[in-house]
């Protein structure tokens, strides 16, 4: 199983987007998938789901049980969804013993089931943050490119190596993706170029800019769903390409590669 926290320090850097949109593809490529959101606003909820009366808050703090607080969104996805209640969740996490293992107390058994676990943190280095962090093993940083993206993705690195050596954790950064990408746009193609220099094994193909993709939250739906043939969905299919090429050689097979290019 691969645990993996989409963060970012910066709001508007196309982070829930990436989560829905990552989630769907590896859903679609025979990945079984747990989507969670842990962002009081719920986007992930806006974006694909119907209000949902239960989710992360009551699993985490209310006892319920794991079933009833995950909605199934389709083939392979599972969504815990979120909403203002998670709001009070520092005030319970302080109060605890070990405050920042209780997600990973909650979760390691539970979602043992699933290929992919895939967080999606709000904009910020709060504990409940700290607890996705410390559950997971990789995370994935959407970064804008522009100045402002630029020096919030070197800020995210630097609260990573800080989080790795309180905790003595080996959170690993698997991937950068460039987000917001518009060609014509000589800040963007500066912004890309100097990411790419300064992390170039890491960096992923940029994410464009895509009326379609804004739109598919409109629908419930992800950007393959909404529109498959658009310039969104074709980056966020070469972007699932490559997390499933960083998987450990097992084997869901090269086939499955050829099938995310083909569809």
């Amino acid at each position: 199983m691969r645990k993996i926290a989409i963060i970012n320090q910066k709001g508007g850097v196309a982070k829930t987007t990436t989560a829905v949109n990552l989630a769907a593809g590896l859903s679609r490529n025979n990945r079984k998938v747990l989507l969670i959101d842990l962002d009081p606003q719920g986007n992930i909820g806006t974006s694909i789901l119907n209000n949902s009366d239960m989710g992360i808050y009551d699993y985490l703090f209310e006892n319920a049980e794991f079933g009833q607080c995950i909605i199934h969104a389709g083939k392979n996805l599972d969504i815990m969804p979120s909403n203002e209640r998670l709001t009070k969740a520092e005030f319970y996490l302080l109060k605890e013993k070990n405050p920042v293992d209780v997600f990973k107390t909650k979760f390691n058994k539970a979602a043992s089931n699933y290929d992919y676990v895939i967080i999606d943190c709000a904009p910020s280095l709060g504990i409940l943050n700290q607890n996705a962090l410390i559950y997971a093993e990789e995370a994935i940083i959407p970064a804008s490119t522009d100045p402002l993206g630029l020096d919030a993705l070197e800020k995210m690195l630097v609260a990573v190596d800080t989080i790795n050596d309180s905790y003595l954790h080996n959170l690993k950064i698997s991937k950068i993706v460039p987000t917001m990408f518009d060609k014509r746009n000589k800040i963007c193609k500066d912004s890309l170029t100097e990411m790419q220099n300064a992390h170039y094994l890491k960096v992923t193909n940029p994410v464009r800019i895509c009326s379609k993709t804004k739109e598919a939250p409109k629908y419930k739906k992800s950007i393959f769903a909404h529109a498959n043939n658009s310039r969104g969905a074709q980056d966020y299919k070469q972007l699932t390409i490559q997390i499933i090429q960083d998987e450990p050689q097992k084997s869901f097979g090269e086939e499955v590669v050829a099938q995310v290019i083909a569809e």
